[in-house]
């Protein structure tokens, strides 16, 4: 019999929560043994979902550490600047560490965390989901097989949809790279710019361009009749694609970010009401989107050249209807083009069919957008 691994879960967020989903589905193969995050209401919701006894969810890492090594690894989620920091002493203390993207904010602190985990003779796997969905793993798997040749042209893309740009970079806790500590390309896009390296096998880049603007969520586009929030002062709010009380009460759309400032009155399970009151008064998400603090890109671009000759485009668009990731490789011998709905095609040239070309199904659509890859990231470490 194999012994479960067990984890403790460095920061009760979205993420963490889900990666660590992987052991109330899989109770055998993964065993939750700890929490830590400074959020007493996290915790307490945490420790319920995994029957985690009160001495084993802490406020602080230097809690948990100081208890020695009581787990196998660390599920650690916490905010971008706080990814090494808390994981250098992780790695110290004997764990290997299930990391979120991005690693981190800087090069010189990535560096100081690959030497860490060499010093130590720890694990530590980046959460890049992509490569694990089926989609992805298709059309990496079709490249490696020679169908399409030698690669010549990688043009990816990320569209986010205009409610998730509202939420994560306008409102949210991405909106401003002082804050967070990353930059929307890094925050947002690490996981494509990883994707087209993956493809690339290991084949070094030796030219980078990249260019943005914010350009749309200025105070100076706010509509005629906007106000400063959406459920207090502005006019236009019940017409308003942008509004807060459309996403977050009617359509119920990215609650657990909105709804944070309230758990202590029962977060995505308070009353209608309560979440009205918070959106008129001191909720960030309530504010206008054209009147927050937010000092992110809402679209760059970003252009490669490999030092095999083989070039690459990327396109971030921020606020985009509706929200995808398409993909397209273009080689010697056809392509492979993945949709916005993650829909895999191979292509071959063929001057005996109608079309030009012969067509092969890969993959159906990814209704996850990417995200079926969570647990089987997690299944792999």
């Amino acid at each position: 019999m194999i012994k479960a691994v067990s984890a403790v879960i460095i920061g009760a967020g979205h993420r963490s929560l889900k990666y660590a989903s992987y052991a109330l589905e899989h109770p055998s193969k993964l065993k939750i043994a700890a929490v830590v995050d400074p959020n007493p209401i996290r915790r307490a919701q945490t420790a319920k979902t995994y029957a985690l006894p009160e001495d084993m969810c802490f406020a602080d890492l230097d809690g948990l550490l100081a208890r020695g090594k009581i787990a196998d690894c660390a599920i650690n989620g916490t905010m971008d600047r706080l990814h090494v920091p808390t994981t250098l002493p992780l790695l110290e203390a004997g764990y290997d560490v299930l990391l979120e993207k991005p690693i981190a904010t800087g090069k010189e602190d990535l560096l100081c965390l690959l030497q860490a985990a060499r010093k130590y003779g720890r694990k530590v796997l980046i959460c890049h989901v992509l490569r694990y969905a089926p989609a992805y793993r298709a059309v990496k798997e079709t490249i490696l097989s020679g169908a399409i040749g030698d690669i010549l042209h990688i043009n990816a893309a990320e569209y986010v949809g205009y409610d998730h740009f509202d939420c994560g970079f306008i409102r949210g806790k991405w909106n401003h790279s002082e804050r967070c500590g990353s930059k929307i390309l890094l925050a947002k896009s690490c996981h494509d710019l990883d994707i087209i390296s993956w493809l690339m096998s290991g084949v070094r880049p030796v030219k980078v361009s990249s260019f943005g603007a914010l350009t749309y969520y200025r105070p100076e586009n706010a509509p005629e009749g906007a106000g400063t929030r959406c459920a207090l002062d502005c006019a236009i709010e019940k017409d308003c694609p942008h509004s807060a009380v459309t996403t977050y009460i009617k359509r119920n759309k990215w609650g657990f970010y909105a709804w944070e400032c309230i758990e202590h009155l029962g977060g995505a399970n308070a009353p209608e009401e309560v979440k009205l009151a918070s959106l008129k008064t001191d909720n960030p998400y309530g504010r206008c989107v054209w009147r927050c603090d937010n000092n992110v890109y809402d679209h760059q671009t970003v252009n490669i050249l490999y030092e095999n000759g083989v070039t690459a485009s990327f396109s971030l668009v921020g606020g985009a209807v509706p929200a995808g990731r398409p993909l397209r490789v273009t080689g010697t011998k056809g392509e492979i083009e993945l949709s916005a709905s993650g829909e895999a095609v191979l292509r071959t040239p063929d001057p005996f069919e109608p079309s030009g070309y012969k067509s092969v199904r890969l993959c159906g659509p990814d209704e996850e957008a990417g995200h079926s890859g969570d647990l089987l990231l997690v299944e792999d470490f």
